[in-house]
């Protein structure tokens, strides 16, 4: 007969008396199952916070997203940061003009970037110019947005000859390019103003808005909660209006933080043409771009100073629109 079973069993009753004792072993009567393989509940992660948590690490985000929260406090305390008053011919700078043949002043005390060739203070046209440029620029991309959302959902949630119809439309405003269309738009007008400007970039942005979110939403019709939502009977506004377009909005809200960028370089270059507000009491920095053109020459920093401000907005506008992009979207994440 063997006798290693019964050491085995020898081994074991040993082993439940050590932990009876209060040794360090533990008796097999004592383990439970359901205490084995639980894993610590954290919670949920929602895909904002995810996001977030990608975007404070990202440091092209953070750059972004300072340039922009500085130009936007800029717009909305512009008068309060403005030095002097952008309209108002400065005394100081007129004697100047008067002594001498320069044009246009330099910098001096209490004008750091001189003044214009009419004797205004060009810091201070240049900070009253940031809200200008942030009211074309935020209103050109709600109404093209506004836009795009409706022709979007009328081809995402009714598809057929609707969604044909309205592609064949956005096909169209897409094959003419942007600038050309905002400069034939606001050529019609017969006086260019303000409105004139943002009406012809919002034009122009709409078609953008239509197709991205026409895609997003054709790809909600196919989604399990959908076609659960129509096996209940639930009706097509209610399916389109509480499922499919909040789930699409994502990629567009996103989208329309690019398109800000470029609609401010287009109110740019509307002004720059002559098709924007004629009233410089009003100072914007494409107008400004606009009337440096016979100083160029002789005084680039008339031209440089609202080029450079435009830059670096759009630039910020950008940085931060591609990182929330790529941040949002599953494909992009590292």
């Amino acid at each position: 007969m063997d006798p290693r079973p019964s050491a085995k069993k020898d081994r074991i009753d040993s082993l439940a008396e050590t932990s009876g004792r209060g040794g360090t072993a533990t008796a097999v009567k004592d383990v439970h199952v359901g205490a084995a393989g639980k894993v610590k509940d954290t919670g949920g992660v929602s895909l904002i916070a995810s996001a977030w948590a990608r975007l404070r690490r990202n440091p092209v985000f953070l750059l972004g997203l300072a340039i922009t929260v500085v130009f936007v406090l800029l717009a909305l305390f512009a008068p309060l940061l403005a030095p002097n008053d952008p309209t108002k011919r400065m005394p100081e700078l007129l004697e100047d003009l008067s002594r001498s043949t320069n044009p246009v002043p330099g910098p001096e005390a209490g004008f750091p970037l001189g003044s214009d060739d009419f004797g205004r203070d060009l810091l201070s046209r240049l900070i009253v110019g940031a809200r200008q440029t942030l009211i074309v620029g935020v209103f050109a991309t709600l109404f093209g947005l506004a836009g795009g959302i409706i022709l979007g959902t009328l081809a995402g949630a009714f598809g057929g000859w609707v969604d044909s119809l309205v592609m064949r439309i956005v096909d169209v405003m897409l094959s003419v390019p942007s600038l050309l269309l905002a400069v034939s738009i606001a050529a019609l007008a017969p006086r260019p103003s303000q409105w004139t400007v943002i009406i012809a970039i919002a034009v122009v942005q709409v078609p953008i808005f239509a197709r991205l979110l026409r895609g997003s939403m054709l790809a909600q019709r196919a989604s399990d909660h959908v076609l659960a939502a129509r096996a209940l009977g639930v009706k097509q506004s209610s399916i389109v209006f509480r499922h499919m377009l909040p789930n699409s909005l994502g990629p567009v809200i996103v989208q329309s933080t690019l398109v800000l960028a470029t609609s401010i370089i287009d109110a740019a270059a509307l002004s720059f043409l002559g098709l924007g507000n004629p009233d410089d009491r009003q100072p914007e920095w494409g107008q400004m771009l606009g009337a440096s053109q016979q100083w160029i020459r002789d005084y680039p920093h008339l031209a440089f100073y609202p080029a450079a401000c435009i830059i670096v907005v759009a630039l910020g506008f950008t940085l931060m629109g591609e990182s929330l992009r790529e941040a949002l979207d599953p494909k992009s994440r590292r």
